[in-house]
């Protein structure tokens, strides 16, 4: 266009660019000075009103010199009219390379000229962008390069032309000087986009300078191509070029990759670069390396910063961390997200895996660590999660298994992703180049030698690797294999289960590396080298035992051949699976076996491979979740399920599966969509078949339908949290609390699995997901499918919305409601009463029957938990009229739910529901009527006291009327009675962890001290969980009193930054907020809880967590203020060569900032998701920097650092807040809610910097957060850049230079993208960086 527009203008103004020639043939035959004919010719262009620096006179000199009048004389004319500038420097450079690249072996003289004129003016670019036809001459290089054609930047301004005119030159001259040394036939194009080769243009004839080829022309060549190169050099280091050139690689990647492949390739191949002075080949490769990092490294951050303070924040907080991560404090967020994880209470529908990864990624990207420091911190925290847990208080939570899980299987899991993310990213590049290229670069990705050097340096941590008790013998014997494999004696798995290590002929002590390292080789991520780490074992052994005992039953046998017999079955359920043959062999038995076969192959997949298996533990459960949902067969016609002739294998299956850590598992490894999607069906088939359904099993015990459903219907409800009372669901504008997970969201997020098999290709655990959800059906499953499950929750949710609707007298649910309360209550009904349900409106008569009517009722599970919570209701309101005893209520209940375990699932609902509405009389718990609590309620409220006093939180006292008059809502009364008569064994235990939550829930709901009540009345049922039972109902308190949260809100900052005089945590860091979990004990009681442990057990129970924002932001300043306060005085001891601003070690301050920081950020992260972080930047930030704070005036230097520190503290800790919502890159489909809530609070940012809106903080802490948040998301999270309005941006821009802050206005433009690439570029040339 820009081309066409001149030859336009210069038809028509014909005469003048004839005369201009004129002139310059008169002045080259007079030999006249270069200077006057350029100050003559710009007098004749100004008197015919052409503007300068006029493109069509670049355009006339060039054609003219190109090639008839190309001598030397004419270049001192161009030279000068560049220099009085008549002529754009940069067009007539874009005109000549169009020319003389191409002519360069031909014209050796021209290309030497081209290349100092080049020298001269590519890099005086201020001039340029400032003249009066600035676009102009734009648009005429964006035409005579195609540089738009070329990069496909449809719409470039003009600055951005300027960017992909010093790229261009920059890359032309890189492959003209590969074809000069040979080198371009390399290239996977084997030619250059440019057209630099010779044979690209037509040779023609010419007169005038001739220049013969001889010895000298040679010479010229060379030197040329030396020339070249170093220009090239001089491009990438110039500190104004290189800035240009970093924005290339920021907007066009994909150039970018092509344009640094074809410098390495000159830098290795080039013997122009190996013979010269000026630059070697290592130089040539590490600025290619420079150019690549981030930008935020690149630009002095420390210039033209007023204050040492502010030096060091961007030093420490915007580019990275203090050295070496400063112990492993940063990774604070790590650990509590992974001990939140093992809450018993929550079963997550996200793999941990998933979790885990972005969080790895988020934290490293924010502290700016090394993957090397990043998977150590990664181990240490893992390590240290477990010996949180290496020796529990006993009761109904997850174990050591589940945190062994985490450590053995879902952390190298975790690792496995991260270097097959980074290794597939250098396949990809690689194939992009060449496959000779492919076969140099496709080796291991320096992730992978990280893990290696994080593993050998995690020796150093002895005191995390002592194993627990229990995993002792499979520490030793990986320390064994190890040994063994050293001494070059191969023994195959077999030789450790017939040998003993006691009987082994060496000392083998293992540790838990040496099980990690185990689980990396399993994973392929590591090599079997590591054996021989120094001091990886111990001494060696030249030969093995010759008497090896016989063989005795173990999977090695099993894999031979050796039939399943009763010993063998024990020794492979005992023992866990090694390797992925084993299972795959239990799997095919499952599947082609006998019926036999089939319940013996699942007991085996359902035992030690499930929990201790960590090698395989991801396959273990793939397993396991595709025998749930066993295909039809394909001969198969029958009218009934497929499902029931698997009725065996399946009832073992979901017994297998009932203990929480099993659950747990399955929830870590991301199945528990896939679990529930495969145990509906299950539920749909058994609980619609009559018990009469009967299957005799091999031990000669029957199994009935019932049986098989209520242990599925049980398992299936424990995946989502169906028991919480109505105010949990939300009332109004506040939102659910925790993960409200549905059987509609169960199967959205299984459904979004098998969506995603297609994009999931470089996802290694969303390859794992996919093919597990596809193995049961390649098709989305909804709830409709499944119409009986949808009635029942329907109902449970009527129930917990509003009370039982009328029961209609004659119907089929009030016959069987009929027979049920006859089956509950048979001595009862010999005489003659009668249970009247006031809810239903309805009298059900029990009075005397024969004694067939007494017997229990033939009926599917369906019909009869649709009967359930009208016989509950008759049953309790008979009770409270007393008519019912509580002994009878209770045993009639109990009844019922052994009749069909399954009615405890609606028997919890009904309860839970009727608690909520306050309509029922107190029950008197006093030994006669109900149990009585008051043996050791006084007890059990002390030992509550003890806990919360530890972590600073006052608890309510209980009277001495309370204790002996304790009294429960009839409902709690009623199930807590229920529960207590179930038996404390294995039979019964699948049973009770799902009423034991229920129950806590229930009491927790109810007003204080009813928690505590039902705490005393299971203390004496079973001692051995008093612990528990007493730490549970200690965090009920925080849901009935929130000044009790933000005590312990403020206990877990004191004592994570050492400010609590506890000696608990008067060391601070990790240690003080998490400690050694709840389960450590010494002589005479519990161990104080640790503030963070206990904050985790107790959140999801507060109701309304909107306040929690507001009081970690003001916790979080508080924290700001005694840290300042706490270092001043320790300076004050110091010496006067220590002191530094504020007389405070801005250093040390920094780091512990930061720490409260991300504790900040965790809790509001963790309390409330989206919904607190959303509110945070929308609403409470903009709120908090408008309103006026006392503290925040200015009161001397000290003061003034206090605020600059919160200033600094705010942003950290929102930036922090935006990562755990977003993640810091743009590949997770949360990252889709980021523009439009980023948006808005830039949106403020820019406005106050308009001076459109007034603040009332101080000012200082407000420059300290604009500066310190825009600092990290240039240099932690510059995705997020993207996502904000460019204008935006620019405002920002332009308010941080008004602050001196020219550094970060740029680096904010110049991450900006496309759109703000223009005003980044003319910034770093107006400020000539």
């Amino acid at each position: 266009m820009a081309a066409l527009a001149a030859l336009a203008s210069a038809e028509a103004r014909g005469g003048v660019w004839d005369s201009v020639l004129d002139m310059t043939k008169v002045a080259q035959e007079k030999g006249c000075d270069p200077l006057l004919w350029a100050l003559q010719l710009t007098s004749s262009l100004n008197s015919a009103g052409i503007s300068f620096p006029s493109p069509e006179l670049a355009d006339c000199l060039v054609s003219y010199i190109c090639w008839d009048n190309n001598v030397p004389i004419l270049w001192k004319f161009l030279d000068r009219a560049l220099v009085v500038n008549i002529a754009s420097p940069l067009l007539v450079i874009a005109l000549l390379s169009t020319r003389v690249i191409p002519a360069r072996q031909l014209r050796p003289a021209a290309y030497r000229l081209y290349l100092e004129l080049l020298k001269r003016h590519a890099f005086a670019l201020k001039p340029q962008i400032v003249g009066l036809n600035y676009h102009k001459v734009m648009e005429s290089i964006d035409s005579v390069l195609r540089l738009s054609e070329i990069f496909g930047l449809a719409e470039a301004d003009a600055g951005t032309v300027v960017m992909e005119f010093i790229f261009s030159i920059a890359w032309q001259l890189l492959d003209a000087s590969l074809d000069d040394e040979g080198l371009l036939e390399l290239t996977p194009e084997k030619n250059s986009m440019w057209g630099v080769k010779p044979n690209d243009m037509e040779i023609d004839s010419y007169e005038g300078f001739e220049e013969k080829w001889n010895e000298k022309q040679g010479r010229l060549q060379s030197a040329n191509t030396k020339m070249a190169i170093e220009l090239i050099d001089l491009f990438l280091q110039n500190k104004l070029t290189s800035r240009i050139l970093y924005l290339a690689h920021r907007n066009l990647p994909s150039h970018w990759v092509a344009f640094t492949q074809r410098l390495k390739l000159l830098g290795t191949n080039s013997a122009t670069i190996r013979s010269s002075k000026v630059i070697s080949h290592k130089a040539l490769q590490q600025l290619t390396s420079d150019t690549q990092i981030d930008f935020i490294h690149r630009i002095d951050l420390t210039q033209g910063m007023k204050t040492n303070l502010c030096r060091k924040f961007h030093a420490v907080m915007a580019i990275g961390s203090l050295p070496s991560a400063t112990c492993s404090d940063l990774w604070l967020p790590l650990d509590i997200v992974l001990e939140d994880l093992m809450d018993g209470y929550q079963v997550i529908a996200t793999s941990s895996i998933e979790i885990v990864t972005g969080l790895v990624k988020m934290l490293q990207a924010i502290n700016g660590t090394t993957w090397h420091d990043t998977f150590l911190n990664l181990w240490i925290s893992a390590l240290r999660l477990v010996q949180r847990g290496r020796d529990p208080i006993e009761g109904p939570m997850p174990h050591l298994d589940t945190r062994l899980c985490m450590l053995f299987s879902i952390i190298p899991l975790v690792i496995a992703d991260l270097i097959e993310e980074e290794e597939s990213a250098i396949f990809d590049a690689a194939v992009s180049w060449s496959t000779n290229h492919l076969r140099e670069n496709t080796a291991e990705g320096s992730r992978r030698n990280y893990l290696v050097s994080s593993l050998q340096m995690l020796a150093d941590f002895q005191g995390l690797l002592t194993p627990p008790r229990s995993i002792v013998s499979a520490a030793n014997q990986a320390a064994a294999k190890a040994m063994l494999f050293l001494s070059g004696i191969s023994v195959g798995s077999s030789y450790f289960e017939c040998v003993s290590l006691k009987d082994m002929p060496f000392n083998c002590s293992g540790n838990m590396r040496h099980l990690i390292v185990e689980a990396c080789i399993a994973r392929n991520i590591l090599e079997t080298s590591a054996y021989f780490w120094p001091g990886y074992v111990n001494g060696n052994i030249n030969k093995i035992p010759p008497n090896l005992p016989t063989q005795v039953p173990s999977w090695s046998s099993f894999l031979k051949g050796a039939p399943l017999t009763p010993a063998l079955l024990n020794a492979l359920v005992s023992t866990p699976a090694s390797s992925l043959v084993e299972l795959e062999k239990v799997f095919e038995l499952a599947v082609k076996g006998s019926e036999e076969e089939r319940i013996s192959a699942a007991t085996i997949l359902c035992g030690a491979s499930l929990l201790q298996g960590w090698n395989v533990q991801e396959h273990t459960v793939g397993f396991i979740t595709r025998l749930l949902s066993p295909p039809v067969p394909a001969e198969y016609s029958g009218n009934d399920s497929h499902l029931i002739a698997h009725a065996p294998m399946l009832n073992v299956l979901v017994i297998g599966l009932g203990p929480v850590d099993c659950i747990q598992v399955f929830s870590l490894h991301g199945l528990v969509p896939q679990l529930a999607c495969s145990l509906m069906p299950i539920c749909e088939v058994f609980g619609s078949c009559v018990p009469n359904s009967l299957w005799t099993l091999p031990t000669g015990e029957e199994l009935s339908a019932h049986a098989v459903f209520s242990n599925a219907f049980t398992l299936l409800l424990k995946l989502w949290r169906f028991n919480h009372p109505p105010l949990e669901h939300g009332v109004g504008d506040v939102p659910t609390v925790g993960s409200q997970l549905t059987p509609e969201y169960l199967l959205l997020v299984r459904n979004s699995h098998l969506m995603s098999w297609g994009s999931a290709h470089r996802d290694r655990n969303k390859q794992r997901l996919s093919a597990v959800a596809s193995s049961s059906s390649k098709n989305p499953v909804f709830v409709d499918s499944f119409p009986n499950l949808k009635v029942w929750y329907r109902q449970h949710q009527a129930c917990i919305a509003s009370t039982l609707s009328a029961l209609v007298p004659g119907t089929p649910v009030h016959e069987i409601v009929d027979k049920l309360l006859s089956m509950m209550f048979r001595k009862i009904n010999e005489g003659g009463q009668s249970l009247t349900s006031v809810n239903s409106g309805s009298t059900i008569s029990s009075g005397a029957r024969n004694e067939d009517s007494t017997l229990r009722p033939e009926l599917p599970a369906w019909d009869i938990l649709e009967a359930v919570p009208y016989v509950v209701d008759a049953a309790l309101t008979a009770c409270a009229n007393g008519c019912l005893s509580p002994r009878e209520l209770a045993t009639g209940l109990k009844d019922l739910a052994d009749f069909l375990p399954a009615c405890l699932a609606t028997i919890v609902s009904y309860f839970s529901a009727e608690v909520s509405r306050s309509i029922w009389k107190p029950a008197f718990m006093n030994g006669t009527d109900w149990p009585s609590p008051a043996a050791n309620l006084a007890n059990v409220e002390e030992q509550i006291k003890k806990i919360l006093a530890a972590t600073g939180v006052n608890a309510p006292s209980l009277s001495a009327g309370e204790i002996s008059q304790a009294t429960l809502p009839l409902p709690l009364a009623a199930f807590v009675s229920l529960t207590i008569t179930y038996k404390i064994d294995k039979a019964s235990q699948r049973f009770l962890s799902l009423a034991g939550p229920a129950l806590e829930s229930l009491a927790a709901d109810c007003p204080w001290p009813c928690m505590p009540i039902v705490a005393s009345l299971w203390t004496q049922k079973a001692k051995r969980w008093s612990d528990f039972l007493v730490f549970s109902a200690s965090r009920t308190v925080f849901l009935h009193n929130s000044d009790a949260v933000v005590q312990l809100l403020k206990s877990c900052f004191t004592s994570t930054l050492g400010l609590s005089s506890s000696p608990i945590s008067s060391s601070g860091g990790i240690g003080a907020l998490l400690g050694h979990g709840f389960g450590s004990h010494f002589w005479g009681g519990m161990r104080p809880v640790a503030p963070g442990i206990l904050y985790l057990r107790a959140y999801r129970s507060i109701r309304d967590i909107m306040f929690l924002t507001e009081e970690v932001v003001s916790l979080l300043m508080y924290s700001v203020r005694e840290i300042s306060r706490v270092n001043l005085y320790r300076e004050k001891k110091a010496t006067e060569s220590t002191k530094r601003y504020g007389r405070v070690s801005l250093t040390g301050a920094m780091a512990r900032v930061k720490l409260a920081a991300s504790l900040a950020a965790s809790l509001v992260w963790l309390s409330g998701g989206f919904c607190l972080v959303q509110s945070l930047m929308k609403e409470t930030l903009p709120s908090w920097f408008i309103s006026v704070h006392l503290s925040g005036k200015d009161g001397g230097s000290s003061e003034g650092m206090v605020a600059m520190l919160g200033g600094y503290a705010l942003a950290y800790f929102t930036v922090l807040c935006g990562a755990f919502a977003w993640g810091v890159d743009s590949s997770s489909s949360a990252s889709r809610r980021r523009p439009k809530i980023l948006g808005t609070h830039m949106e403020f940012l820019a406005s106050v910097l308009d001076g459109k809106i007034s603040l009332g903080c101080n000012w200082t802490m407000w420059q300290a957060y604009v500066s310190g948040f825009l600092s990290l998301m240039v240099g932690c999270t510059p995705n997020w850049v993207l996502d904000v309005n460019a204008d935006v941006l620019k405002r920002l821009s332009r308010g941080l230079r008004q602050w001196k802050e020219d550094d970060l206005a740029l680096a904010l433009l110049g991450v900006g993208g496309l759109s703000t690439m223009g005003a980044a570029l003319e910034l770093i040339i107006q400020d000539d960086f």
